[in-house]
C-alpha cells in the first residue's frame, strides 16, 4: 500500500467559480491531476485529500463534486478547509460521502499499519495574516488537534506509523514552533499533510523535515498538479 497526498482541489461542478483566473497553473488543473492519479494509483493505495475539496456551499452540491473522483482509484481520505462551506457536521457528511472515501473531523482512521489523523488547524501566530482575533480560533484548533492525535493513539499499535492530515500549514513562514508542531512532537506523529498555501509568493518548500517529523505541502498549484508520495 503507497501513501498519496494533495490538497486544494476546488472543485466546482455546481458552481461558477473557474480557478484559472488565479494563473497559468489553474488552467485543465482537475484533468491534470486526474492523469496524475491515474498513472501512480492503486485500489490498495491511499490518497489523503487535504481540504479546500470543493466550493459547493451545500452538501447535496459537493456530494456531485466527490463522485466526479469516485472514479479514480484509491481509498479517499478528506478533511475539511476553510472553504469547505458545505461541510457543516460530520455525521452529515458521512452518510452522503462516496464508496471508498473517508471524512476526518477531530479525529482518526486506522488502514492497514497507518493511522491517519485529521482536524483542519488555523493559522498560527508570526503568519503574516494572523490577528489578534485569530488567537481564539487558534487555540480552539488547538483542543481538537489534541482530539485527533488522542484518537489516533488509541488505534495505534506497536510498529504502526502515525500520519496527521491538516489544512493550514502548522508553523509560520519561518517555520517556528507552533501549539501545533509541538502536538505534532509530543505524540511522535511521523508525517504532516497540509495544504492552503497558493500563488508565487509563498514560501512552497514541498518538504520541510522539523524535529524528526515530515511535512508536506501538497496544494495542487504548488506541486504541478500531481499526487506527493508520502514516503514513512
Amino acid at each position: 500500500m503507497k501513501i498519496f497526498a494533495i490538497s486544494d482541489l476546488h472543485l466546482a461542478n455546481t458552481v461558477d467559480k473557474p480557478m484559472d483566473v488565479f494563473g497559468g497553473n489553474w488552467v485543465d488543473y482537475i484533468d491534470k491531476i486526474k492523469e496524475d492519479w491515474e498513472k501512480k494509483v492503486s485500489d490498495d493505495d491511499v490518497v489523503l485529500i487535504g481540504g479546500d475539496i470543493s466550493w459547493a456551499m451545500h452538501l447535496e452540491d459537493a456530494v456531485i463534486d466527490l463522485q466526479s473522483l469516485s472514479e479514480l482509484k484509491g481509498k479517499k481520505v478528506l478533511i475539511k478547509g476553510n472553504h469547505d462551506y458545505w461541510w457543516s457536521g460530520i455525521t452529515k457528511v458521512r452518510d452522503v460521502l462516496p464508496e471508498g472515501f473517508y471524512a476526518l473531523q477531530n479525529d482518526s482512521i486506522k488502514i492497514e499499519n497507518i493511522v491517519i489523523c485529521g482536524s483542519r488547524c488555523w493559522s498560527v501566530p508570526g503568519s503574516s495574516d494572523f490577528k489578534e482575533q485569530d488567537m481564539k480560533i487558534y487555540l480552539r484548533e488547538t483542543e481538537r488537534l489534541k482530539l485527533s492525535l488522542k484518537d489516533a493513539n488509541s488505534l495505534k499499535q506497536e510498529g504502526d506509523k502515525l500520519v496527521a492530515l491538516v489544512h493550514f500549514p502548522p508553523f509560520n513562514v519561518k517555520r517556528e514552533d507552533s501549539l501545533f508542531t509541538k502536538i505534532f512532537e509530543e505524540n511522535r506523529v511521523d508525517a504532516v499533510i497540509y495544504g492552503h498555501l497558493h500563488g508565487k509568493n509563498v514560501r512552497n518548500d514541498k518538504l520541510v523535515e522539523k524535529n524528526g517529523i515530515k511535512y508536506y505541502l501538497t496544494s495542487c498549484d504548488q506541486v504541478e498538479n500531481k499526487l506527493t508520495e508520502i514516503l514513512l
